[in-house]
C-alpha cells in the first residue's frame, strides 16, 4: 500500500470517527460536525471571505519570511565568522529566541499601530532568530578544506566567499532552519492577526470566536494546517531532499 493511499484511508477514517463522535456524544456548540465544517468552507469560499483572508495572511507571511531569511542568514554568517559578534550579539539572540514573538506585539502596536506593520514585525521576529542560529551552525560546520580551496583560488573573505562558498556549503543545515522558521512564522502571524486590525486568518478566527461560530474557527485551523503541510512537503522537504542527495548525505534509491 502506497503512502498516499494509507494517508487517504486514515483521513477517511478520521472523518467518520469525527462525525460519529459528534452524533454520539452530542458536542453541540462546543465542536462542529464534519457537515457543519464543510458548509462553513463552502459559504466562506463562495462569499470570498476565506479566500481574501488567506491571501492577505499569505502576503504578510511571505514578506516577513523573506526578510527573516535574509536577516537570519546574514546574522548567522557574522556569528560564525567573528568571535566578538558571536559572544555579544549571538549571546543576545540565543536569549531572544526563547521569548515568544507574540510578547513583542504590545511594543509593535505602540511603535507601528494596530496594522500590517505590527503583524509583519512580530512574524519576522518569529522566524529570524531560528534562521540565524541554523545559519550559524551550518556555516560553522563547513569543512575547512572548502574555505582553504576557495582562498587558494582567489576568493577573498568578503561577500564572494559568503554567497559563493559558505551559503551553498551550509545549505544542508540551513534548510532545516528554514522549515522550522516557516512554522514559527505561521504561529507568530496568526497570533498577531488575532489582535491587530485588518483582514486575515487570525482576525477571521477572532470573529468566529466572537460569534461562537466553531465551524468557521475550525475552517481557519484546517486552512493553516493544510497550507503549512503542503508548503513544507512540496517545497521545503523536496528542496531538502535534493540538497542532501547532492551532497551525498542520503541515497538516491527509494
Amino acid at each position: 500500500m502506497s503512502t498516499a493511499l494509507r494517508r487517504g484511508l486514515f483521513l477517511v477514517l478520521l472523518l467518520i470517527a469525527w462525525e460519529a463522535g459528534f452524533r454520539i456524544f452530542d458536542w453541540g456548540w462546543k465542536f462542529p460536525s464534519v457537515t457543519q465544517t464543510f458548509q462553513a468552507f463552502y459559504d466562506g469560499f463562495v462569499h470570498g471571505q476565506l479566500l481574501e483572508a488567506t491571501f492577505q495572511s499569505l502576503t504578510r507571511l511571505l514578506l516577513a519570511f523573506a526578510i527573516s531569511i535574509v536577516v537570519g542568514t546574514v546574522l548567522g554568517f557574522l556569528f560564525a565568522r567573528y568571535r566578538l559578534i558571536d559572544d555579544t550579539i549571538g549571546f543576545l539572540v540565543v536569549a531572544l529566541q526563547t521569548i515568544p514573538s507574540i510578547a513583542w506585539l504590545p511594543f509593535a502596536i505602540i511603535w507601528f499601530g494596530m496594522n500590517d506593520f505590527s503583524v509583519i514585525f512580530i512574524t519576522t521576529l518569529g522566524a529570524t532568530w531560528t534562521m540565524a542560529m541554523a545559519s550559524r551552525t551550518g556555516i560553522k560546520n563547513i569543512p575547512s578544506i572548502y574555505i582553504k580551496a576557495a582562498q587558494t583560488m582567489g576568493t577573498g573573505d568578503g561577500m564572494r566567499m559568503f554567497y559563493q562558498i559558505m551559503v551553498p556549503a551550509a545549505f544542508p543545515h540551513m534548510i532545516t532552519g528554514v522549515r522550522v522558521a516557516w512554522a514559527f512564522a505561521w504561529r507568530a502571524l496568526v497570533a498577531g492577526e488575532l489582535i491587530a486590525k485588518g483582514v486575515g486568518l487570525g482576525q477571521l478566527l477572532q470573529d468566529g470566536r466572537n460569534l461562537a461560530d466553531t465551524a468557521l474557527m475550525l475552517c481557519i485551523v484546517i486552512i493553516i494546517a493544510v497550507l503549512g503541510t503542503v508548503s513544507d512537503h512540496f517545497c521545503f522537504k523536496r528542496l531538502e531532499d535534493k540538497l542532501l542527495l547532492r551532497y551525498g548525505l542520503i541515497s538516491g534509491k527509494k
